[in-house]
């Protein structure tokens, strides 16, 4: 009988125990390809939120929202003044949302934007850094984001209710695959409206499309993640030279 190496335990059991160990996903998670088409979310389908209290920079907690069948992380670099984010997750779209989220709860006016990168060359091309404004720590909040794709792609998107799917506002077609080379972008909060900012390339940081309306109830949560659009694996965005503001006209 074939042994699996230095175990002395069957090796069909020792398979069998890695494949129990390894850790569930439903088919409709699994990323578009070739030879998958990505579909919505069952639903009924929701996970709770997992979240962590202690402080991380100018955030006040962290969140695996829907928490992704792996654990996300997060890291902060005061003397570089850069947040390192870890994260699995099938996507941040739909009816319902997986990502590591660096928060803090707010009232009225927001200005929100930073330089991004992902340091991983082979990432999955829908990875997405967001820079994201929730209602709630849900799943399925009512929301509003402006993301940045790892193959380059800009957007502003909504859910403009809870449990509702995603629409896209605006779309700043890609230059390029965003990697080592930072591309900023920004979303501003006046009232019930929200513009999407953007700089590439070292052009001024100016705003794209017009600006949409949506209305979120004080307080809310304000704050940067990052799904690296794979249910199960993990892979990193890194956010730096944040602007923080609870007014608005301060993105830059």
């Amino acid at each position: 009988m074939k042994r699996a190496i230095g175990l002395g335990i069957p090796l069909v059991a020792f398979v069998t125990f890695l494949q129990a160990q390894a850790p569930s996903v439903p088919d409709w998670a699994l990323p578009g390809s070739a030879t998958h088409q990505q579909v919505p979310p069952p639903k009924d389908f929701h996970r709770a939120t997992t979240t962590w209290d202690a402080p991380i920079g100018v955030f006040a907690a962290q969140s695996d929202v829907g928490s992704a069948v792996v654990a996300g992380s997060a890291s902060y670099d005061a003397a570089a003044g850069r947040y390192t984010i870890n994260s699995a997750g099938y996507n941040i779209w739909y009816t319902r949302d997986e990502f590591r989220y660096l928060w803090r709860k707010m009232s009225g006016d927001v200005s929100l934007a930073a330089d991004i990168t992902f340091p991983n060359p082979g990432g999955y091309g829908d990875r997405k850094v967001v820079l994201v404004i929730r209602q709630d720590l849900d799943d399925d909040s009512k929301e509003i984001m402006a993301g940045l794709h790892g193959a380059g792609l800009i957007h502003l998107a909504q859910r403009p209710a809870k449990g509702a799917d995603i629409r896209e506002d605006c779309r700043v077609p890609a230059r390029g695959s965003a990697g080592a080379a930072a591309t900023r972008i920004g979303i501003e909060k006046r009232g019930d409206s929200f513009a999407l900012f953007v700089s590439q390339g070292g052009e001024p940081m100016h705003q794209v499309g017009p600006a949409v309306s949506l209305h979120l109830d004080g307080p809310f949560y304000v704050g940067v993640g990052f799904c690296s659009h794979l249910p199960a694996t993990s892979d990193t965005g890194i956010v730096s030279a944040l602007v923080f503001e609870g007014s608005a006209g301060k993105v830059r």
